[in-house]
């Protein structure tokens, strides 16, 4: 199957070289393009892209609103996968975006298979970036800028008692393997209650799982 993608940065250098990267690739489609996050959303909606790359920053709405916008809606229409795009490491946007849905996010200045790559990633609904990576991110933010505190029940009672184990353990960083060989299950029952957690707490993949984990309390930086 095709992957449909579309690349939302107010360079347009950078949209004709990713561009041209991605549709050299058989299984890669770029459907269309945008210089802000206004034109993102028009665009999006009108050729319903598998994955959209976006810029953080963008004149007339930059990417972290138009990542709110398209991801938040609720009338049951098409919501892709976002892939964040910035020239920092560590930005104070990405975090927003993880947490408004983005499945991850990707250096402007990383090689073009870490591109491809990405993008074949994202489309299969995993998060971009490594689990222990992803822990890294969001306990630098969590200790500079902490989110408010909350009773995780509040958001997490649905959960069973070994789904919020394995909450904990995906916030903690560790992989499916990991996971698996720690509470001595099979691989695939890891994966079923990973699928169950996200599932039951409307979350759209690992990313977002680990923000909530931490945002409720379940997981403490540096605990």
């Amino acid at each position: 199957m095709t992957i449909r993608v579309i690349i939302a940065d107010d360079q347009a250098m950078v949209r004709a070289g990713f561009a041209a990267l991605l549709n050299a690739q058989q299984d890669i489609d770029v459907v269309g393009d945008a210089a802000d996050g206004r034109q993102a959303l028009e665009v999006s909606g009108r050729t319903h892209p598998d994955v959209v790359l976006m810029d953080v920053r963008m004149p007339v709405m930059d990417g972290l609103e138009a990542t709110r916008q398209l991801l938040g809606r609720t009338d049951g229409g098409h919501r892709p996968r976002v892939l964040m795009l910035t020239t920092f490491d560590v930005d104070d946007y990405v975090y927003e975006a993880l947490r408004a849905g983005a499945s991850g996010f990707l250096l402007k200045d990383a090689p073009p298979a870490d591109l491809i790559a990405a993008v074949r990633v994202v489309a299969a609904g995993e998060a971009l970036l490594a689990p222990s990576v992803t822990r890294r991110l969001i306990e630098d933010f969590a200790r500079t800028r902490p989110a408010p505190r909350r009773d995780p029940k509040l958001r997490l009672n649905g959960l069973t008692p070994r789904e919020t184990e394995v909450l904990e353990l995906i916030a903690r960083g560790l992989s499916n393997q990991e996971i698996a060989a720690g509470l001595v299950l099979a691989e695939q029952t890891v994966k079923t209650h990973i699928g169950r957690i996200l599932a039951k707490l409307d979350l759209r993949d690992r990313a977002q799982a680990v923000v909530l984990a931490y945002e409720s309390g379940l997981v403490t930086p540096g605990q």
